[in-house]
């Protein structure tokens, strides 16, 4: 009954009001992705603390994405289903409230209970919101709008990183968690009556297509199982790196936990702040020549992510670490900047929720295996070598974006060039 109520707008929306959802929804995927990089900010602390292993935080890592990964697909299955603003709001609470219960944890097993429930309640957003943006924004300014919404999660995560690292040199681990659920709490008394999902509807393709289960219609598509594979490995290449990064620059270069975020998590998401946008930028542009434009940019980013990890077996100085990861970061940044307009392209708005999800679900099982993997791995060879081998994860996505070229062709043909061309 309330949502029913806080959900009814009586006017309709103003012309701009796009582009207001992209700033609505920008403050949401700065926390999603600021709660997420909390944990990784304060590693070396919670080591401390709770006398546990890089395996063990690792594993803690790992229990975070798959939880994630599983509920995403169910919610973003769920987002096809319901009012989509609902859903983002759900999320943004419980997701802030589980944040916040985060000190209370005493021992290893309350720490990956609690974070447990982080993921739970961060997986709700990520599906709905770029379905819930799509079905305002034509596909002409689509990549765009995604890429702008996507740079929160570069910001959300340098910047979460670094203030949750300063947070915690000077109060304690417990302090970032508890500042960054008032947040959270802040930004949903102002969603709660801004944010509408009243757009117009998207033609339908066909009548057959909207009358099929969404799964039934991602699995008979070649060309989102692609996609979903793809992102799955470049999940899990970058997520290794973003989650390690810290501890190495703490415990290989000798730098306090706010220095470690600016050396690591902050290069790494400012590089991918701008050229998210440019891949977005990019990607409308080669859409609007060739079916399959988006495909370049994708093989291109993800191809400059790899070169620039091979070179971290002999990076020594925090300068050189700090300039590979930006470079490799900005290459991933362009991948980012139009992955999910890719998807939005071979499948009907009905199943973008649940495309999302699927896909979603994928990267972060992939990112939870790489990122137990690698501190496994690291015993033998170290962090930096680890870093060099993710390379081979990005070198089999580009292979299959280049060898899958003709089947997303195929795939935007059969929708009619509507996800292209509207």
């Amino acid at each position: 009954m309330v949502w029913a109520m806080i959900g009814r707008f009586s006017k309709p929306a103003p012309a701009h009001y796009p582009w207001i959802l992209i700033g609505l929804l920008w403050m949401v995927s700065f926390l999603n992705s600021a709660d997420r990089a909390i944990l990784n900010a304060v590693k070396p602390l919670l080591r401390d603390a709770f006398a546990i292993t890089d395996v063990q935080l690792g594993v803690v890592d790992t229990v975070f994405f798959w939880t994630y990964a599983v509920c995403a697909f169910l919610f973003g299955r769920i987002g096809d289903s319901v009012r989509r603003r609902n859903m983002v709001l759900f999320g943004l609470l419980f997701w802030s409230m589980a944040t916040g219960l985060m000190p209370v944890a005493t021992c290893f097993a309350m720490l990956l209970g609690m974070r447990t429930l982080v993921a739970v309640g961060e997986s709700t957003y990520y599906p709905t919101a770029t379905a819930l943006i799509s079905s305002w924004h034509r596909p002409a300014m689509r990549s765009r709008a995604l890429a702008i919404h996507q740079t929160a999660v570069f910001a959300g995560g340098g910047i979460g990183s670094w203030a949750a690292g300063a947070l915690a040199d000077a109060h304690g681990w417990s302090m970032p968690f508890i500042v960054f659920a008032l947040l959270g709490g802040m930004v949903f008394g102002v969603l709660i009556f801004t944010l509408r999902d009243d757009a117009a509807e998207v033609p339908p393709i066909s009548a057959e297509v909207h009358k099929e289960e969404p799964l039934k219609l991602i699995l008979a598509n070649p060309a989102a199982l692609l996609f979903c594979g793809v992102f799955c490995l470049a999940t899990a290449a970058s997520s290794a790196v973003l989650n390690w990064c810290n501890t190495y620059a703490h415990d290989v270069l000798g730098l306090n936990l706010a220095d470690s975020a600016l050396v690591g998590p902050v290069m790494i998401t400012t590089a991918g702040f701008v050229s998210v946008l440019v891949g977005g930028w990019l990607s409308d542009r080669l859409a609007a020549t060739s079916a399959v434009g988006r495909m370049t940019v994708l093989a291109l980013g993800l191809a400059l992510a790899g070169l620039f990890l091979l070179p971290f077996p002999w990076a020594g100085s925090v300068v050189v670490v700090g300039a590979l990861l930006f470079a490799t970061s900005f290459g991933k940044g362009l991948f980012d900047g139009c992955i999910y307009a890719a998807m939005h392209d071979v499948v009907p708005d009905s199943a973008r929720a649940t495309a999302a999800g699927l896909m979603t679900m994928l990267g972060f099982l992939g990112a939870g295996i790489s990122t137990v993997a690698l501190p496994a791995i690291a015993v033998d060879t170290g962090l930096a070598a680890g870093f060099a081998m993710l390379a081979g994860l990005y070198a089999l996505a580009v292979l299959a974006l280049l060898a899958g070229r003709p089947v997303v062709r195929r795939a935007i043909a059969r929708l009619g060039g509507e996800a292209v061309h509207g």
